[in-house]
């Protein structure tokens, strides 16, 4: 029998970690009312005008549009900058796969492009490399609810006159420099997916502070109709994107919990930040810009396997979740997903699917494909909604895990 939990060894924690989502008494009166009055879709109650004029404020923007899903925000919101056939979207390489698909579904290229080693996030002086005359839009990604470097990245998009779409799926509540994240692009996507910070299973949210792309938004996502006929938003090709009643209902209850919970993720964050300092091969991931702050979807981790005696970054997470400690290894680099693989016929599903040329063999992106083998990893929000004592465990297990890792070898 072993000193780790997974060789027969005592876990280090034993107690239960938050589950989530978490609702209450308002979710469900929300639901029961909406039920009761019949007003089930946007066009016909107040919930939904009552959620995105309190998400815009967190948002800080004039203008929130409520969707039925992220992905669908980020279609809407390409549209509504221009972006369509044959043209160019810079993409982190390390992001969930919606941000390129939303790319496709309008049938324009992601162009992939490495993150910074410091940030995890968008680089951009390999974004500054990859702008050609076809790029229309750079796509900063706040993976975990951190920050890109937008000052950079804002003036690199002026320079070419490209828009600038942050991807903020997981970014409730962040912020760059004092500015919340989704305001400081030209348009911003948020997700309430299940595991969001701010979740109704699905939905989603468009914010920006310019006129004529909340209309452009609006119109898009409601078939095309105008909502204000004086605003110049040009003729656009609408679908049926709109959130429903019930949705709305059940994020503003979210939303009275928010600043709470944010409050807690970050002091947890804080905490966990300092104690792997003591932990050699380990530390947080840096959050760039004096004022910014995390909206801590998840907990990004440096990892050296030489640190832990050559230990795998798959067997670590594994003696890792023995302790009650779980996390997981993270994305995928996006361009060697599935899709984009060329089969015998010499082309990918994604080639099949859009009729244009997608040949991502030749792409590198080496940090991006660094941290997803074997150098990184990440913990998920809910053990951070426990409070900083609790996530003091992470930190004791990783050092156990350290400190006998020959048992595992």
């Amino acid at each position: 029998m072993g000193v780790l939990a997974i060789t027969g060894g005592t876990p280090v924690r034993t107690d239960p970690w938050p589950t989530w989502p978490m609702s209450g008494d308002v979710e469900e009166s929300g639901l029961l009312e909406v039920l009761r009055s019949g007003a089930w879709g946007s066009q016909y109650g107040k919930c939904t005008e009552r959620f995105e004029v309190g998400f815009g404020k967190i948002a800080g923007t004039r203008h929130c549009i409520a969707t039925t899903t992220g992905t669908a925000a980020l279609e809407i919101a390409f549209q509504a900058v221009g972006v369509g056939c044959g043209d160019e979207v810079i993409v982190p390489a390390y992001t969930f796969m919606a941000t390129a698909t939303a790319a496709l579904a309008v049938f324009a290229k992601p162009v992939f492009v490495d993150v910074s080693a410091d940030t995890w996030t968008l680089d951009p002086a390999a974004v500054e490399a990859a702008i050609t005359p076809r790029t229309k839009a750079i796509v900063p990604v706040h993976v975990a609810g951190n920050p890109c470097r937008m000052d950079e990245i804002m003036s690199i998009a002026r320079e070419h006159e490209v828009a600038v779409v942050e991807d903020a799926a997981q970014a409730h509540g962040g912020m760059y420099r004092g500015r919340p994240l989704g305001s400081v692009g030209d348009v911003a996507c948020f997700s309430f997916q299940a595991s969001k910070n701010v979740s109704s299973g699905e939905g989603g949210a468009i914010t920006t502070n310019d006129d004529r792309i909340a209309e452009r938004c609006r119109r898009i996502y409601n078939c095309g109709r105008p909502r204000d006929p004086e605003i110049d938003a040009g003729p656009v090709i609408g679908t049926n994107e709109r959130m429903t009643e019930f949705q709305a209902a059940v994020l503003l209850g979210q939303l009275e919990r928010l600043a709470e919970q944010t409050k807690t993720r970050q002091a947890s964050a804080r905490r966990l930040h300092e104690l792997l300092e003591g932990v050699e091969g380990v530390s947080g991931v840096a959050i760039p810009g004096e004022g910014s702050a995390s909206a801590v979807h998840l907990f990004l981790v440096n990892y050296d396997p030489a640190a832990f005696a050559g230990l795998p970054k798959a067997k670590m997470l594994e003696a890792l979740a023995a302790e009650n400690t779980p996390a997981a290894p993270g994305y995928t680099p996006i361009h060697r997903l599935g899709m984009f693989a060329r089969d015998s016929t010499g082309r990918s599903v994604a080639e099949r699917d859009t009729g244009m040329e997608l040949d991502f063999s030749g792409t590198v992106c080496p940090f991006a494909e660094r941290i997803c083998g074997e150098y990184g990893f990440w913990i998920y929000q809910k053990p951070f909604l426990a409070g900083p004592e609790a996530i003091e465990d992470y930190a004791r297990a990783l050092l156990k895990i350290q400190r006998n890792a020959s048992e595992l070898l």
